[in-house]
């Protein structure tokens, strides 16, 4: 299968997704990596993405590649990366995939691959890669499952915190993933928070989602510098 090389990058597989991820391609993803997995010793994997608008589709591709390797796929989601990483730990599954752009522009995606509770990452990323070229997939008829992950992990938050003094907080989520569970989360924990562009929107219509960028804390560092944090 002919594909762009350059979208196998060290830690994910990344493009945009107009030029990169067509729907043939994705489901060869979905392919390679439970091929990938079941040639492992594994059965089972998670899947979930972020908020960008072009995550539920790809979802919907990647897991029927999955299913024709005879591999069952949880559905735990749109969630947070931690998340989806957090499913390993609670479900027991031999791989989890997350699908999403991390702080690239809003017409990037990607899919963030694990195994045995650790990252695929460098020349086990590679092996996809030519697993797909060659086309040298597993066969077989997996099952789909949904699973609601996002109630126990943040009970497994909150499990793990105890603030024993008034805290105030200015949380700016960039209308991300975060906004989904962790302004909820915080409140739990008894912080006074003032919530900063919280409302989930795959388009990052306030700023970039990349806090490392000083510009996209502009609107943070004035609203704290204001009420006086």
């Amino acid at each position: 299968m002919n594909l762009n090389q350059y979208i196998f990058r060290e830690y994910d597989i990344r493009g945009k997704v107009s030029d990169d991820f067509p729907p043939e391609l994705v489901e060869a993803l979905g392919k390679g990596f439970g091929t990938y997995i079941k040639r492992s010793g594994g059965q089972e994997i998670a899947l979930s993405g972020d908020v960008r608008l072009t995550t539920p589709d790809l979802m919907e591709q990647f897991k029927t590649g999955v299913l024709s390797t005879g591999v069952d796929v949880i559905k735990i989601g749109i969630l947070p990366t931690p998340a989806n990483y957090y499913s390993m730990f609670s479900l027991g599954v031999a791989g989890a995939v997350q699908i999403t752009g991390s702080h690239n522009p809003p017409e990037f995606n990607g899919f963030k691959l694990s195994r045995d509770k650790k990252a695929v990452f460098g020349e086990a990323i590679q092996e996809i890669r030519v697993i797909i070229e060659k086309e040298d997939y597993e066969t077989g008829e997996g099952t789909e499952a949904s699973y609601d992950i996002l109630t126990k992990y943040k009970r497994m938050i909150a499990s793990k915190i105890d603030i024993k003094k008034p805290m105030k907080v200015v949380m700016d989520c960039g209308n991300a993933a975060g906004a989904i569970c962790a302004p909820e989360i915080f409140k739990n924990l008894n912080v006074d928070l003032t919530e900063l562009y919280c409302d989930v929107d795959g388009t990052f219509p306030n700023h970039h989602p990349d806090p490392t960028v000083k510009e996209n804390l502009v609107d943070l560092i004035s609203l704290v510098k204001q009420a006086g944090y």
